[in-house]
């Protein structure tokens, strides 16, 4: 409608033009203002207002100050009465209404309120155009204070009052679509808004999408006004025309939109109110709300339907425009990620990437896979301070920066040294913490260095978690600054079947409590998932990121040595025991003793848990590393087990003869007394200590006497007995 057409909305008294050339007509004026009651005339082409003296009184006016313009009178009335009002007269004359009546409040000056009432009539053109506006409006105060209608206006505003007010607090905290639709039909929500049930529909294109339905039989609704924008039917035919429809009862329903008609039966409400939602001239899509009881829809009930409808457009517009910035933050977040991570031999990696809900922010956590040569890779987990887009610009260059120092085969301590300096020479004031680790899946081997960052996780085998000692170095950009380049080197030892995973702080942070509660949570999590990378992946992702929120990015990396059972006949098991550890040896003697039970050989698994325990003990003592445990079955007609204890020592054992009060120098002897055959093999860059434990066979030999006993050598302890650096090969024994 233009403005030619549209009257002000405001309904404010104009004067009808009185002749008081008759002394009839003089007196019927005189008794009219002798009862506060006045008279006026609207032109609503020429937007002028005209009210006789007695129509001024009511609004506390006279007639040398009014300009005739009806805006004069608008600015009288609060604005919640304005807005009533408008409602009231824009209905009335669009609706082709033939006369209004409406109460309402002008504020007095020595305070409180003067009830108003205007009774007027519309004057329409042939063509039903609506052109004048004649009527009465009056001091209603006395007969209005004291009646039943005030107090029944009073309770009807209250609660019109307090739905406004809850559903205004609901929304406030609604930051994205799925908060708007969450707050409109999740608990309590019907309630707030005064009604039985609802539907909301969103406008695409040319489609509108009901993405909200909640009350009785509403299944109908979605299928009648999901789709098209077909004004024949309501929800949509509010969207195109930008129109309220109240519809009072199921047959007022049906004859506005026979198409309807057939769906009567499934309905159980009987009255609606279909709102268009339109926020800055922008209309975004409808709501419908339904009542179980018929309802006439007074002027103040409308009015709060519109403003719950102007409520959920703002909301929605919003929520809309961060949904929309929050998916181009993660759009550039994703692009400066790897898009795809390498299958990888001998193994598996599962990556998670959850960016803060922060507006249009973004972070600058990442994670990254890194080809390296001779069948080897590196793995980082990283964060860059801050939130915003410069430090994912940061984190998109370091990344391309360590990815590349990596590649041209450097140790992690260079690589790391180099990427500090990368960073310190940019234009920056940004530092950044990291994990890297190059892994060997061949031998297991993993070589950590860390920069102001966590250290990792161990999933052993058995679902217990380790928490390797790495040493750590200075954050990335500081440590150049600093002049303390030096990043330190962990080596740790992936047996088959175990799993290293690797985060950031977001993954640990729980609002309100202590970082250190967080990781324990976290390593409780990681023993209770599953064994597959991407299962624990999904399982952390889960119960941890959603849990804590979504105040910071996270990014996990979980990384699983494929494991080696063995075969059926043959079963095997590794496991890694770090010398840190001090609960790792009882746990290995354990895992020994039930997995002998598990393979129907628990009659050896008494002295196998004394071997382990003697090896174990003598590795975790006398070198500077952990220990790998492989037990295995022996497939042969007479089954063994065969045990075997890996360290990084290149020293071997020599045989002794200790005196009775020695307290060491017995290893040798016990695997004599014990095993059925026992033996040293070099292994890369150690030795492994090995005993068969079960029947003898025929061809067990006496023991060879070429192993001397050293008792009292000077040379530095070593497992199972003094250092032997020059024998030549392999040794053992045989019962």
């Amino acid at each position: 409608m233009t403005d030619h057409d549209r009257p002000p909305l405001i309904p404010v008294p104009p004067r009808l033009l009185v002749e008081k050339t008759h002394h009839s007509e003089t007196a019927t004026v005189e008794r009219l203002a002798m009862n506060r009651t006045g008279s006026f005339e609207w032109d609503l082409d020429a937007r002028t207002l005209d009210i006789d003296e007695a129509g001024l009184l009511v609004f506390g006016l006279d007639a040398a100050s009014f300009d005739s313009r009806p805006g004069s009178l608008m600015e009288l009335l609060d604005p919640a009465e304005r807005i009533r009002l408008d409602v009231a007269i824009d209905e009335a004359i669009k609706g082709g209404s033939t006369s209004y009546s409406v109460h309402f409040r002008v504020p007095l000056d020595h305070g409180g309120d003067q009830w108003t009432h205007v009774q007027a009539r519309i004057l329409r053109s042939p063509d039903g155009r609506a052109h004048r506006v004649i009527g009465l409006v009056r001091d209603a105060t006395a007969e209005v204070t004291h009646s039943a209608f005030v107090l029944d206006l009073e309770k009807r505003r209250q609660r019109q009052t307090d739905i406004v007010e809850r559903t205004t607090s609901a929304l406030s905290r609604a930051v994205t679509v799925d908060d708007v639709t969450a707050a409109l039909t999740g608990p309590g929500g019907l309630a707030r808004l005064g009604a039985d049930g609802l539907a909301l529909a969103l406008l695409d294109n040319a489609t509108l999408n009901v993405i909200a339905l909640s009350g009785d039989s509403l299944e109908v609704v979605d299928e009648l006004g999901s789709g098209g924008l077909d004004p024949k039917f309501p929800l949509a035919d509010t969207v195109v025309s930008g129109r309220p429809r109240f519809v009072s009862s199921l047959g007022a329903l049906t004859r506005r939109y026979p198409v309807l008609k057939p769906f009567v039966g499934q309905l159980r409400f009987q009255a609606a109110a279909y709102l268009p939602l339109v926020a800055q001239a922008r209309t975004l899509g409808g709501l419908a709300l339904f009542y179980r009881e018929r309802t006439p829809f007074t002027a103040d009930e409308r009015n709060l339907c519109l403003g719950l409808a102007a409520i959920v457009a703002q909301s929605l517009q919003r929520a809309t425009l961060f949904d929309e910035e929050r998916e181009f933050a993660t759009g550039l977040q994703s692009a400066m990620l790897p898009r795809r991570i390498q299958d990888i031999e001998g193994g598996e990696i599962a990556v998670r990437y959850h960016a803060a809900w922060s507006g249009r922010q973004v972070g600058g956590d990442w994670y990254d896979v890194i080809a390296l040569p001779k069948e080897r890779f590196g793995i980082v987990v990283g964060d860059v301070q801050g939130h915003d887009t410069h430090a994912a610009a940061i984190m998109g260059q370091l990344r391309i920066a360590l990815r590349a120092y990596a590649a041209e085969g450097h140790p992690p301590s260079t690589v790391l040294a180099r990427a500090s300096r990368f960073l310190a020479e940019l234009d920056t004031d940004r530092f950044a913490t990291c994990t890297y680790a190059q892994v060997d899946l061949v031998t297991g081997t993993v070589r950590v260095v860390r920069a102001g960052h966590f250290g990792p996780l161990i999933r052993h085998v058995d679902g217990r978690v380790g928490t390797p000692q790495v040493r750590g170095g200075v954050p990335l950009g500081i440590a150049t600054d600093f002049g303390d380049e030096e990043f330190p080197e962990t080596r740790l030892d992936l047996v088959p079947g175990e799993t290293l995973v690797l985060y950031t702080d977001g993954l640990v942070e729980e609002p309100g409590a202590d970082i250190e509660a967080g990781v324990r949570t976290l390593i409780n999590e990681v023993s209770a998932g599953p064994a597959g990378a991407e299962a624990l992946a999904d399982h952390l992702s889960d119960r941890l990121w959603e849990r804590w929120g979504s105040g910071d990015d996270v990014a996990l990396l979980v990384m699983r040595r494929s494991p080696d059972p063995g075969s059926p006949r043959a079963p095997r098991l590794h496991q890694y025991i770090h010398q840190a550890d001090p609960e790792g040896l009882s746990d290995a003697r354990t895992i020994v003793r039930q997995a002998l039970t598990d393979w129907n050989m628990a009659e050896l698994a008494d002295d196998a848990e004394l071997v382990t325990g003697e090896l174990l003990v003598n590795v975790l003592l006398h070198t500077e590393g952990g220990a790998v445990l492989t037990l295995e079955v022996l497939p042969e007609p007479v089954r063994r087990i065969r045990l075997s204890v890996q360290d990084r020592s290149s020293a071997w054992p020599r045989r002794r003869t200790p005196g009775e009060t020695a307290t060491s120098g017995r290893g040798l002897l016990l695997l004599d007394a014990v095993t059925t055959r026992w033996g040293i093999e070099p292994r890369g860059e150690g030795k492994a200590v090995w005993c068969e434990i079960g029947p003898a066979s025929p061809a067990s030999g006496p023991m060879p006497e070429d192993t001397e006993d050293t008792e009292d050598a000077e040379e530095p302890a070593d497992p199972l007995g003094e250092g032997c650096k020059d024998h030549p090969g392999p040794v053992g024994g045989k019962r």
